[in-house]
């Protein structure tokens, strides 16, 4: 019997061991129990950003029918073709609030166009043609170098694309350039138009109606704008709270949790009218907007918002690291 006992004492170890792996494999609803994929984040490169950004603030305010215009949209495409095989132009006119006809260039560079499993990043490469919030009312109708309202959030967006080509997402992602944002009336004119958010973000609304693809679908989108400046304070803007406040916390926590709270700070902002709005209403694809927002400010926006002094003197490379990361560190949890 005691040669007995200890067979039955070694046959129950062994059955005990194996319910013991059985139980580690299941949890308690009786579902298997993923393991935890350590998922790498590349690293954005703030110096890089404010480069890219550099080099759009040289060509000059970025004026839609003007040279510096023309040439950096092809300074764009050849950016992003470097780095991305499916890359489209959509090229057409728009009519301005003057009458004035437009010719725009959105530009869309995608990465695994194939599938359905996917968001869209996007910003505005046009410059405002009118400072018409300078201090000096001589300088309302001269164009803006448009460093932060417009450059900064490409300059992020070419640096990301860059981070794509490196390390190829599960997911499928889109950048978008949009043109033809800020050809709005200026200020002193606004009284005398009617609708006349109309005019505003016109590329953005063109490819709501028109997008590069008929069948075109995303879970999300994110909006860039005005990300560059020292100790920018992105609120959660009104119409991306009503459209996608899911959105919101998602990309508001994960920037929080990598140590970027100090700039994507969870506070109620206004509503502004920008590129995603069109989207939201007229493709109906949930888009937030990260855009520097100041309640302490006269506009509501940053200090050199529609002023002379939007130059490259106003970018931060490190506003522009804390977008950047954060953008990475969404796509590729984004799994």
């Amino acid at each position: 019997m005691k040669y007995i006992s200890i067979l039955l004492l070694l046959i129950m170890a062994v059955l005990l061991s194996s319910c013991n792996s059985c139980s580690r494999k299941k949890s308690g609803g009786g579902e298997t129990v993923k393991p935890q994929v350590t998922v790498k984040i590349p690293d954005f490169n703030g110096d890089s950003a404010y480069r890219l950004v550099a080099e759009q603030v040289a060509f000059g305010p970025r004026v839609p029918n003007t040279k510096a215009h023309e040439k950096c949209a092809a300074f764009l495409i050849e950016k992003l073709k470097g780095v991305c095989r499916d890359v489209i132009i959509q090229k057409g006119t728009v009519k301005a609030y003057n009458g004035t006809i437009l010719n725009f260039q959105n530009i869309i560079a995608s990465w695994k166009p194939g599938i359905n499993n996917r968001i869209f990043l996007c910003s505005h490469w046009d410059s405002r043609p009118y400072a018409d919030h300078d201090p000096d009312p001589k300088n309302h109708r001269k164009p803006v170098d448009a460093a932060n309202d417009g450059a900064s959030g490409v300059g992020v967006l070419l640096e990301v694309a860059r981070q794509l080509s490196l390390a190829n997402p599960t997911i499928g992602v889109d950048i978008i350039l949009f043109d033809v944002e800020d050809y709005g009336p200026p200020e002193d004119q606004r009284n005398n138009l009617v609708n006349t958010e109309n005019f505003w973000g016109q590329g953005a609304q063109y490819w709501a109606q028109n997008p590069h693809k008929p069948d075109y679908f995303a879970k999300y989108g994110i909006l860039l704008d005005m990300v560059g400046a020292p100790g920018a304070t992105f609120l959660v803007e009104g119409f991306s709270n009503y459209y996608a406040a899911n959105v919101v916390k998602h990309v508001w926590e994960t920037a929080s949790r990598i140590g970027y709270s100090n700039f994507f700070i969870y506070d109620t902002g206004p509503q502004i009218t920008d590129d995603h709005v069109p989207i939201n209403k007229l493709k109906g694809i949930p888009t937030i907007d990260i855009i520097h927002l100041d309640k302490n400010s006269p506009t509501g926006f940053y200090p050199y918002w529609h002023t002379t002094k939007d130059n490259l003197a106003s970018i931060d490379k490190t506003t522009l690291q804390a977008v950047g990361q954060t953008l990475l560190t969404v796509i590729y949890e984004d799994q």
